[in-house]
């Protein structure tokens, strides 16, 4: 207690920054609560009582305890502490989001996060749930529990190193035309507009590999078995020896959705790790300005 470290009411009240009929006034209401006296009178000095003094250790641990909120309030306040779950599409686990991670870590020690990778659906019904806070994902097509940040990164043509489309600056439906196409799932919003676009260049689109994720493309086309439009954003981690990118023409953006639970309030630390995570993705975008219902 203030008063009995400091063995006076003036030099508590001062520490304290409050007035000595205040903290008079505490100590009055305190022993009043407690049904005993909390301190004895001797030369001029307040010394506790056998009952306060049996209670220290319990007063003590409750004081540290105090402080332990104090700091962590503090953290909070101060956007350094929290735990943030979030939920998204397979290829995000292992490519772009553990960079984001580490550098958004790095400067917030206090704060962890839980990271969940599935499909689509999966992540639309674990945000409507409110089982996680922040979404990453594709083939959003609006729910009123959720709100969203919509983003269309660029597309690009990927193949094999030394395949003939190197001399190509830049690659259409009609330069593919015989290749064997490793794409996306063919209910997916991605492969309609692609088949669309070689639909219009009187083209023919050719299967070689249906997947369901542009990572396993990009896998693919690093092992050599053949081209595939995907999105730059997962194509970059596979530039390098064995494999060559070059823009894709028409433009084919891929749309990202960031997700979160409407009803629920977001803590001032997801706010930032959101905002984060659409500023890492501003070298990829296919325009500048994402279509955006708040997520604030």
């Amino acid at each position: 207690m203030a008063a009995s470290h400091y063995g006076s009411v003036t030099r508590a009240a001062k520490e304290l920054g409050i007035s000595q009929p205040a903290v008079s006034r505490l100590l009055s209401d305190l022993g009043q609560t407690f049904g005993f006296a909390l301190f004895d009178r001797r030369d001029g000095r307040l010394v506790p009582t056998q009952e306060v003094r049996f209670l220290q250790s319990d007063i003590q641990r409750v004081l540290e305890l105090m402080e332990q909120i104090g700091d962590a309030s503090q953290s909070i306040t101060e956007r350094k502490a929290g735990h943030i779950r979030v939920a998204c599409l397979p290829g995000f686990a292992t490519s772009h989001l553990p960079a984001v991670l580490a550098k958004f870590l790095k400067e917030r020690p206090g704060v962890s996060f839980t990271i969940e990778p599935d499909r689509p659906e999966r992540i639309l019904e674990w945000i409507i749930d409110e089982q996680f806070d922040f979404g990453i994902t594709d083939g959003f097509q609006g729910h009123p529990a959720v709100d969203s940040r919509d983003i269309n990164v660029r597309s690009v043509c990927i193949f094999p190193a030394g395949h003939r489309l190197e001399q190509c600056d830049v690659v259409s439906p009609a330069d593919l035309d015989g290749e064997g196409i490793i794409h996306t799932r063919r209910d997916s919003d991605f492969f309609k507009n692609l088949q669309d676009a070689f639909q219009k260049s009187r083209t023919q689109l050719t299967t070689l590999v249906e997947v369901r994720q542009f990572t396993a493309a990009c896998e693919l086309v690093a092992q050599g078995v053949g081209v595939a439009v995907v999105s730059e954003l997962d194509a970059e981690k596979f530039l390098g020896d064995a494999v060559e990118v070059r823009p894709f023409t028409p433009s084919l953006p891929h749309r990202l959705s960031l997700v979160r639970p409407t009803r629920m309030r977001p803590s001032m630390v997801l706010l930032e790790f959101i905002d984060a995570f659409e500023a890492s993705l501003d070298p990829f975008r296919q325009d500048t300005k994402a279509r955006k219902t708040t997520l604030s």
